[in-house]
């Protein structure tokens, strides 16, 4: 396992629409997910995409017991889901303050749905079917976000609700947010 680098706001390839994963249960894909935990892990992330270390697929894993970036919210389900469709089981919206290994030190209020299901596989090829809420249902959005090439501060509506983590929430730690 390796730890990767975590491309940043403005690299290009942030951007781009990710591509289907086509073959599944591959040494390949295993050992990218195996990369990917681990470089999500080294970064107290909630959640990692593939596009964010530079690989185009449609590949996103999420999951904590607890998270020192996130410290209110909730243990979210260790997931690894490729190929993903979100649909929407309500038109409730709710904003919340997001963060992203991309967007180091910065935090955004972003408005998303409160409800979803999201489908897809796992890296067996199974499939997978699970309905979420609350911070979940935000995780799940956060990431699928970037297989469509993009970034939170894309979804900010008041910019007045942006800025850097250590003003605005000088209880959590600075350094954690990078």
């Amino acid at each position: 396992m390796t730890v990767r680098e975590i491309l940043r706001m403005g690299d290009p390839r942030l951007l781009r629409v990710a591509d289907k994963v086509e073959a599944f249960d591959t040494p390949e894909l295993h050992a990218l997910i195996a990369d990917m935990f681990e470089t999500m892990h080294a970064a107290n992330g909630a959640g990692l995409a593939a596009p964010q270390i530079g690989v185009n697929l449609q590949l996103v894993i999420f999951g904590f017991a607890k998270n020192e970036r996130y410290p209110d919210a909730p243990p979210v389900p260790e997931t690894v889901l490729i190929n993903p469709v979100l649909t929407p089981l309500s038109e409730d919206m709710e904003e919340g303050f997001e963060g992203c290994l991309s967007v180091p030190g910065l935090r955004g209020s972003v408005p998303r749905y409160t409800k979803l299901r999201y489908e897809g596989y796992d890296q067996y090829g199974n499939a997978i079917r699970r309905d979420a809420e609350g911070f979940h249902a935000r995780v799940v959005q956060h990431e699928v976000d970037h297989l469509l090439g993009i970034l939170y501060p894309m979804r900010i509506r008041d910019f007045s609700r942006f800025g850097f983590t250590e003003v605005m929430f000088p209880h959590l730690d600075p350094k954690a947010d990078d």
